[in-house]
């Protein structure tokens, strides 16, 4: 979800200085291997962007993005909704 929510900020911005850091810090934190929080994606996609990084573009994430909006729908909402915590939440909801 972190890394969807960069994306899309990251789509926003308008000067390329601010889109090379954004780039950047989106690659170190989400894309790179071992990077702290890294995100599923296949070798393809995570190799073309680190290709790219150097000159990033608009689109440069929106592979990747595409991947992650897929799991999230497929498998980690579906796990969301199943969780003793939303259906924690429901019950409360429910009772009031």
């Amino acid at each position: 979800m972190l890394f969807w929510l960069a994306c899309e900020d990251y789509k926003k911005i308008k000067s390329l200085p601010e889109m090379i850091s954004s780039a950047n810090r989106i690659y170190s934190e989400f894309v790179e291997c071992e990077a702290p929080r890294q995100i599923n994606i296949d070798c393809g996609t995570r190799e073309n962007i680190t290709k790219n990084i150097s000159q990033p573009s608009l689109t440069s994430f929106d592979a990747a993005q595409k991947l992650i909006y897929s799991l999230m729908a497929r498998d980690c909402y579906p796990r969301f909704l199943k969780s003793d915590i939303y259906q924690d939440l429901l019950r409360r909801a429910d009772a009031r």
